[in-house]
């Protein structure tokens, strides 16, 4: 009897330690994945075009869920561009920003896409065209998907890239139905993008693709006048082999104008962008005084 019990003894002792030696080798196998996935996650570089420069106190962001929407007044006649910016934890941004004049007149309208909201935020600036405005953000993606906004008054340089990308940079004609795509450069990290035109109206898209037709993000927009509401956007390129295609929307008779410039680590433009630069005469003028901010609705 006591042998038997002996037996039974050991062999409980023996289950014990088996157990503990395969806890230990899972804890061991899973640990390496687990810091291989930390090394995953990245954040778009802090810029002047990013969420937290249009509100560094967070006062003004505000957290769009799917099928919703939310606005910005604003109503300082002395100043004629919003800067807009939207943000994820990583997933993707289907949205509409829409720039409001007086009761019914909308004119100018952005449809805003990107696969993942964290890496690639939306961020452009919008033209008022020194009226009381409002600008409406709208998820039109599912309630599974939300984002953070937001939408200040353009401070310092950021209220003249408009006029000062198009003013340093050569820029290309598009005829309406017509395309162009620019290789970027494998240390570019951000890349401006301006589309404007004689004043006439501006239906156009920008892509940034990375492989064949692989979009990454988007920005469409249609304006009435393409002078007043040129297309100002930035985007972050973390991929190598990447390639920006602008395409024409509008019949042949509304051409548009494209500038482009390349940053790279720092900030720094290209030596290409350096060697056009040019003086811009309103670069050096002073911010008129904020009158009244914005206000969220």
């Amino acid at each position: 009897m006591q042998a038997l019990f002996g037996l039974l003894a050991i062999s409980a002792a023996a289950v014990v330690h088996v157990g503990t030696l395969r806890q230990g080798h899972s804890a061991r196998s899973f640990s390496p994945r687990m810091q291989f996935g930390s090394h995953q996650s990245g954040a778009a570089p802090a810029t002047p075009w990013s969420i937290k420069s249009v509100s560094p106190d967070g006062a003004l962001v505000q957290r769009v869920e799917g099928k919703t929407r939310k606005t910005w007044k604003f109503s300082d006649l002395s100043k004629d561009r919003v800067q807009v910016a939207l943000a994820s934890e990583g997933r993707p941004i289907n949205s509409d920003v829409q720039l409001w004049l007086g009761p019914d007149w909308t004119p100018f309208t952005l449809k805003a896409y990107t696969e993942d909201g964290k890496i690639r935020p939306i961020m452009t600036v919008v033209g008022t065209r020194n009226k009381a405005a409002m600008v409406e953000v709208r998820n039109v993606g599912e309630f599974e998907f939300p984002f953070s906004a937001a939408a200040n008054y353009a401070q310092g340089a950021m209220a003249t890239v408009p006029v000062d990308l198009p003013a340093c940079t050569p820029g290309e004609r598009v005829d309406g139905g017509a395309l162009r795509s620019f290789s970027l450069d494998s240390a570019t990290e951000q890349v401006e993008v301006v589309l404007k035109t004689d004043g006439r109206q501006l239906n156009a898209r920008i892509e940034l693709l990375n492989g064949p037709n692989n979009a990454k993000q988007t920005y469409e927009v249609f304006t009435n006048n393409g002078d007043l509401n040129s297309l100002c956007v930035a985007f972050h390129t973390p991929d190598p082999a990447t390639t920006v295609r602008i395409v024409n929307c509008a019949p042949v008779e509304f051409p548009c104008q494209i500038h482009i410039k390349e940053s790279g680590p720092g900030g720094a433009a290209s030596p290409q962008a350096l060697a056009a630069a040019v003086a811009v005469p309103g670069a050096a003028r002073a911010q008129a005084a904020q009158v009244d901010g914005p206000t969220m609705r």
